[in-house]
């Protein structure tokens, strides 16, 4: 059985770098526990891969980086960066052509090499402020 941090590393490069969202289905057990799921995302696997369409429709050449990772036991923290330009409607925001950098990071809990439960901290302030819904701070 490959490690907990290799099951992660290869789900991000297929399903959210390649763009193949069917394929979550290899990397999550099917009743999955997004613990901080996006505004109407569905419940288990189904309801991570309408929303991981929705976010590959609004920024289609989307790619993200790990920076760092750490597996202990059942856990896999990883600290990323994604880039996207910003080509279809996300979150309720029109397109607005502009290109992106987001940071983030995840806790994913494995299970018999699948992810049972994942936990995702997004910078979306920092993703709506360079998207020119959210003013920049001033002073």
């Amino acid at each position: 059985m490959q490690s907990n941090s290799s099951v992660v590393l290869q789900f991000i490069e297929k399903v959210l770098n390649r763009g193949e969202v069917d394929a979550a289905g290899e990397f999550f057990w099917e009743d999955m526990v997004e613990q901080v799921p996006l505004p109407g995302q569905g419940p288990g696997v189904e309801g991570l891969k309408g929303a991981l369409r929705g976010l590959r429709e609004a920024f289609p050449d989307m790619h993200w980086t790990v920076q760092e990772q750490i597996a202990e036991g059942d856990k896999v923290v990883s600290r990323f960066e994604w880039t996207g330009t910003h080509r279809g409607t996300f979150l309720g925001v029109p397109a607005t052509d502009r290109t992106v950098t987001v940071w983030g990071m995840v806790i994913d809990r494995l299970d018999g090499g699948k992810i049972r439960d994942t936990r995702i901290i997004m910078d979306t302030l920092g993703l709506m402020m360079q998207l020119g819904v959210v003013p920049p701070p001033k002073g």
